[in-house]
């Protein structure tokens, strides 16, 4: 049980930092790079940040994931247990096509070098961590 909580707690804070970041990227931080193009390189691998407006519904998309984690809503435990699985399930698709070099598939242009290398060896890594996290604590709600 005490695991459990921990490996919720976790999933909840990754995934409100990730969205975070995307608050910060989409009001025009480079952070942690020195400059935007490094940025996007790196996080999206292409040449250009996508918009505010894309990084703010992410970052929307993730809060939203971070509250389904959480349990949240309450008074709805079905619909945050539904949530909780469909978000291990999207971050799992995601953490697999990394592993495999597709993540072009699902985010189509992101094929620099530079994302590639990143994307196998910490995004996906990340995706399936947290995936597993939420599907194993989501599956024991419903137990």
């Amino acid at each position: 049980m005490k695991t459990e909580r921990t490996a919720r707690r976790v999933s909840v804070t990754a995934l409100t930092a990730l969205a975070g970041m995307h608050v910060a990227w989409g009001r025009g931080s480079s952070w942690p790079l020195p400059d935007r193009e490094s940025l996007a390189d790196a996080v999206t691998g292409r040449p250009d940040m996508p918009g505010p407006v894309a990084c703010h519904l992410v970052a929307g998309a993730l809060g939203t994931a971070a509250l389904l984690v959480a349990g949240q809503p309450r008074r709805y435990p079905a619909l945050s247990r539904l949530g909780a699985a469909g978000v291990a399930g999207v971050l799992g698709v995601r953490g697999v096509a990394g592993l495999v070099g597709r993540t072009d598939l699902l985010s189509p242009g992101s094929v620099s070098s530079r994302f590639r290398r990143l994307d196998r060896l910490a995004y996906s890594p990340l995706c399936l961590a947290l995936a597993t996290s939420i599907a194993v604590t989501a599956a024991r709600r419903n137990s």
